[in-house]
């Protein structure tokens, strides 16, 4: 997760704000969390701030998340707002929006849709991060975060290494030494090649949309791999 990586939630139920910090914080975010409006508006527009997106909460029990987005939008146009209504709420939604929202996500949330929508927001407020796709398969590299369909992928250390060999590799031979030496680096020690095909395999098994028939990393026979994105 890179330092940087902050987000302000502004919301005043605090079990939602304990099962979103929990969330966000298992996805690699860090979270400041304020339950009015004027904390929230002090917290967003402080010298020292540096959020990367503000999650609000339209109904707030002392103040309203419309104030909050105002005053974000004037000091910092650049960073995402998201918010979070009930899921009949059109009004508040046509009028977050409006204001200059970037999206709303309806209560209750799904999860997985949220931390999808986070990223998304995230990624289209800076277009110069270095990001590589492989197909569906999108690779934050900074925060080395990947995830299909919005979707997070748990990758180890050397299966994220070779993820990344690929990505970048696309529609170029890859032999098994360029991937034996790449993996050298990162594993400290000689690789096998029956472990290089566990690791295609498992790679495979994580990323492919049918491991069997594999589309993304496609056998070049007797020669190595090839990637499609």
């Amino acid at each position: 997760m890179s330092s940087s990586d902050r987000i302000l939630l502004v919301e005043d139920d605090s079990l939602i704000v304990d099962a979103l910090t929990e969330l966000l914080a298992g996805a690699g975010y860090a979270v400041d969390t304020a339950d009015t409006q004027q904390h929230a508006i002090e917290l967003a527009t402080s010298n020292d701030a540096n959020y990367q997106l503000a999650l609000l909460d339209v109904t707030l029990k002392y103040g309203n998340g419309f104030a909050v987005c105002a005053a974000i939008k004037e000091a910092t146009p650049e960073v995402p707002v998201i918010f979070l209504t009930a899921a009949d709420d059109e009004f508040n939604i046509v009028t977050g929006l409006t204001m200059g929202a970037d999206d709303y996500v309806s209560k209750p949330f799904r999860p997985r849709e949220l931390l999808a929508r986070i990223a998304a927001a995230i990624r289209r407020s800076q277009p110069n991060r270095r990001t590589v796709n492989l197909g569906p398969i999108h690779i934050d590299v900074e925060r080395a975060y990947v995830e299909r369909d919005g979707v997070e992928l748990t990758l180890s250390a050397l299966e994220y290494r070779l993820l990344l060999l690929f990505a970048t590799s696309q529609q170029k031979l890859i032999t098994r030494d360029m991937i034996r030496e790449a993996l050298w680096d990162s594993a400290g020690m000689y690789i096998e090649e029956n472990t290089l095909s566990v690791y295609i395999k498992r790679l495979r098994d994580k990323v492919e949309e049918d491991p069997s028939h594999p589309q993304l990393i496609q056998t070049v026979r007797g020669m190595g791999y090839k990637t499609k994105g």
